[in-house]
């Protein structure tokens, strides 16, 4: 019997985890943005000292995970599992990087909705008695994602406005059975939804659907209201998908506009020629793990609904005509209980 979910899609966790500590790195463009002073370490050079934006990626992905072990005094052998997804075809810069720290390791593909994914089954793991530590982690990069999804740099392509710009950065959460917070003590799985957008240039329009249907669905399980939420954050709408799901939820009588963010918006500034927003793995990651959970340690905000939004396209599928399906998925993270 499933005695910890609640509703068709929520589990409420009996012994809450801990996010005990993080770690981020940022891009030279993120580290210009608005958030510059809530990170942890800002590259001068998006190579990061290697060969290959791939490698750079992966470089931050393992930095990510160090800064948040140094910070917790903990060493890698502490670690029971290892939650790590990327945007990269079969997610080389989380195996390539785990292939260097030798603990159990889970892979995961959810695109951009990958850092609430990998907090959900960690908690999971730590709720249920099997892991004491628990690390979850997401990259992404600009120029990875341009070369692998869209087009060359060196073309130099018009992109139009509802695009976004991917975030160049690695966020790590390290979560524990025991600590004084902040602490996840909900989480609502998304379902896979499509509403047959098929514009990679778009990618707002298509998450928007599902992340809607996540937060209603949170709501409906937990009997939260928007009142019991401080913030709730999406990652990452950027402004198109952000109207469009304000949209979407009055329609069916949630009005979040009060207490409404946007990871992807939150990152950058309107100067910085990011049209629509940030987006990638990575953005939702050094937004939670820097900006948000140091407002949430200072006091400014005790609970959050952190619901980190996917588009799960591939090369192949958009080459081939196919919509792109969205997915989100819903983390309650409480400083104090």
């Amino acid at each position: 019997m499933a005695l910890k979910r609640i509703g068709s899609q929520t589990v409420k966790f009996v012994n809450p985890p801990t996010i005990l500590s993080s770690g981020t790195i940022v891009g030279p463009k993120e580290g210009q943005g608005p958030l510059k002073d809530y990170f942890d370490m800002i590259l001068t050079d998006d190579t990061y000292g290697e060969k290959s934006w791939e490698k750079a990626e992966c470089k931050m992905f393992q930095d990510s995970v160090n800064l948040a072990l140094k910070k917790a005094n903990l060493n890698i052998t502490d670690i029971d599992y290892l939650i790590g997804g990327d945007l990269l075809n079969q997610i080389i810069t989380s195996s390539f990087a785990a292939r260097q720290f030798n603990v159990p390791t889970f892979g995961l593909y959810g695109a951009c909705s990958t850092m609430a994914e990998g907090l959900s089954i960690g908690s999971m793991l730590i709720d249920g008695g099997y892991a004491d530590y628990v690390i979850a982690t997401t990259a992404s990069h600009f120029s990875t994602a341009e070369r692998q999804y869209r087009f060359p740099l060196e073309q130099g392509i018009q992109r139009p406005f509802t695009s976004q710009w991917t975030v160049t950065g690695s966020g790590s959460s390290l979560l524990s059975s025991t600590g004084n917070g902040p602490y996840i003590t909900h989480v609502t799985t998304g379902k896979v939804v499509d509403l047959g957008i098929k514009d990679a240039n778009n990618m707002g329009a298509a998450m928007a659907p599902a992340a809607a249907d996540t937060i209603i669905a949170h709501f409906k399980d937990t009997g939260f209201t928007i009142n019991d939420y401080d913030l709730i954050i999406t990652g990452d709408m950027a402004r198109v998908g952000k109207n469009i799901l304000m949209e979407l939820l009055t329609k069916e009588g949630y009005d979040i506009e009060s207490k409404y963010k946007d990871c992807g918006i939150e990152i950058f500034d309107e100067t910085q020629d990011v049209h629509s927003g940030g987006s990638g793995a990575g953005c939702s990651a050094v937004v939670l793990n820097g900006w948000l959970l140091n407002q949430i340690n200072n006091g400014i905000y005790n609970r959050i609904l952190f619901v980190a939004t996917g588009a799960l396209l591939s090369p192949t599928s958009a080459q081939q005509g196919e919509s792109i399906p969205g997915i989100a998925h819903a983390v309650t993270i409480t400083g104090h209980i």
